[in-house]
This record gives structure tokens, sequence and C-alpha cells, in this order.
């Protein structure tokens, strides 16, 4: 039985995690630790709550005390970091909560790892802490980091602290640095499931500039393979850009979404631009295919159906997470624009 922390578990892609590593790794205990954010969602793990390999505990990865009791309870042997405050809006109106978790959060769970001798701590990342991108070119495992928003330099140095724990003092650790992530049980704040949500009731969609930002999609069960892929076949002190090979504009993506919908065109709503918008995001993800005989599934247009159908058939969790604070959350980024 191998034992996993995982941290950031009900949140959109380490609850996708822990559904597939309960559904397809018989020999694993998942233990679950989240704050329950408004990000975070025991209703993305609806049906698993009571498996007998899945144990929740509601918690911050901030808690030293409580990261060492789940360590030595359950005999912990690895720890998988999802747990993070992760949407660029979010960080440029409020940047210190994003330095609390991301920074501070991860180095609480670096040193109760490095204290409790953790097998392997694998940092889930994002290829935002690149910068921007021209025209040409793509993200590698050796491109410099050069973050632009408060959320990708809070990334950028739960990275270097990682990386530090394993030059000093010899923690096997692995990161990954995926591209854009879409799919079931998203919060709605980020592009996908927020067009989807406008469109299905009619609502405008608000599209940042000219829309023709560009981000490589990542389908979240594809990064969720790559995760565990690399917990257990890569060498430690490696990282990896996971990627889906799949890079839109942000308008192609949301037209995509408004045809499938039979929803006109006029819905689109341009918008004053985020600032510090990065232009473009693409993901070299060959040493991940080639090392770790890993690569993407679906394609984007299968994905993007299926994220589509799941949303519109499961009105009632997507109901429940736009009530309350997200609608204050979404006049606050979107009125007056």
């Amino acid at each position: 039985m191998r034992n996993i922390l995982v941290t950031g578990g009900a949140g959109f892609i380490g609850s996708n995690f822990v559904r597939m590593v309960l559904a397809e790794q018989p020999d694993c205990l998942v233990v679950n630790l989240d704050k329950l954010t408004y990000a975070g969602n025991l209703e993305n793990l609806a049906e698993y709550l009571e498996h007998e390999r899945h144990k929740f505990v509601h918690g911050d990865i901030g808690d030293a005390a409580l990261v060492e009791r789940l360590i030595d309870e359950y005999a912990i042997d690895a720890i998988v970091n999802f747990a993070a405050e992760s949407h660029v809006d979010r960080s440029i109106t409020g940047p210190k909560i994003f330095i609390d978790t991301n920074v501070s959060g991860t180095l609480t769970l670096l040193e109760a790892a490095r204290d409790k001798n953790i097998s392997r701590f694998v940092q889930v990342s994002t290829d935002e802490v690149y910068g921007s991108l021209g025209s040409e070119g793509m993200f590698t495992e050796q491109t410099p980091l050069s973050p632009n928003s408060p959320y990708s330099a809070s990334k950028a140095s739960a990275d270097h602290l990682v990386c530090a724990f394993g030059h000093t003092f010899g923690l096997p650790y692995n990161i990954t640095r995926c591209s854009n992530n879409y799919g079931q049980y998203q919060f709605p704040e980020k592009l996908i499931p927020l067009m989807i949500n406008n469109a299905v009731n009619d609502k405008d969609l608000p599209v940042y500039g000219d829309g023709m930002y560009v981000r490589d999609w990542l389908y979240v069960y594809d990064h969720c393979t790559a995760i565990w892929r690399v917990l257990e076949k890569a060498p430690s002190g490696e990282i990896y850009n996971v990627g889906g090979c799949n890079e839109k504009p942000n308008l192609e993506v949301i037209r995509l979404i408004l045809d499938h919908l039979g929803k006109p065109d006029s819905l689109i709503k341009y918008v004053k631009d985020r600032p510090g918008h990065d232009r473009r995001y693409a993901i070299d993800a060959s040493k991940m295919i080639d090392e770790l005989d890993w690569r993407p599934s679906v394609t984007f247009e299968e994905g993007i159906v299926k994220t589509m159908d799941w949303y519109l058939s499961n009105t009632t969790w997507l109901a429940n997470v736009v009530s309350g604070d997200y609608q204050k959350y979404y006049e606050t980024m979107y009125s007056g624009r």
C-alpha cells in the first residue's frame, strides 16, 4: 500500500487527481488535506468521501502540527501539493493570500517532508512562472523563470523553495509545470467554465482585450495521469512541463463554446484588459513524452465537448458554486468594464 498526502484535493485539479487515483490505483491510500476555500468543494468528491482508501481532512497546509500528525498517523511516504490560490485576477486585487498559501504554506509542507523523511515531494506548478512568449517559441524546462503576476510570482517562489530543499537538505522532489487546465469540476472564474455558465444563461461573455491571448489547453484527466507518472517513474530532482499540445486563442475557444451551445456571437463583450496580461503561453512537453512515455489522451476538440456536456449535465453543481460570494467577486471583476 502506498500512502500519499494530497493537499488541495477538493479543488479542481486536486479532486480530479484524487478521483483518478482511487479509481485506478487499488494499492494507494489518499489522505486529502484541504482548507475548503471558495474553490475547494466537497461536492467534487461526493461519491468518494466514504471510500475506504480516502481520508479527508479539513485543514490548512500552513498548520505545521496538523501536517506532521497526518504524516505520522497515516505513514505518509509521498506528498503531492496541489494546494494553492490560483486565479491571476484575484492575485491582482489581493496578493497577500497568495504569498501566505503558495509560498509560506509550501514551506511548511517542505519542512515537514524533510523532517519526516518523505520519499517524494511533487510540487504542482504552472507554466505561468515562465512569463510571456512572443508569437514564436515554446517554454522548455530550461526557460528562465520570469513571472509577471502576483500569482505566478508566488508559484515561482514556491518552485525555488522546493529546489532549494532538494539541494540543501537532499529532499527527493519533482516539479510539474502545466499549461491551462480545463474539464469537470472547475470553478467558473476560469475562462472555459465561466463562458459555459454565462452562455447557458444568455449572459454577456466578458473577453479581455482583443481576445487573442493564446494558451495551451490541457484536459484535466491528462494532467492527472502525468502527475501520477512523475510520482511513479521520474528521477528525483527533475522538472517536467506538462502540456496538451493545443494552442488556442481565447476567442477561438469562446466561439467553439458558443457554436456547441447554439448561442450567438453577440453575447461576446470586450472588456478592459487585465493589468500585465501575458500574451502567449506554449508548452514544450517533449521531455515528459520522451522520458516518461506520457502523452495527452484527448484532443482539445474532444475534451471541450466532454467538458461542455459535463457542465450541461451537472447544473445543480454549477448553481451551487456560483451563488453567494462568487456573485460578489464576479461583479467586482467585470462591472463597469
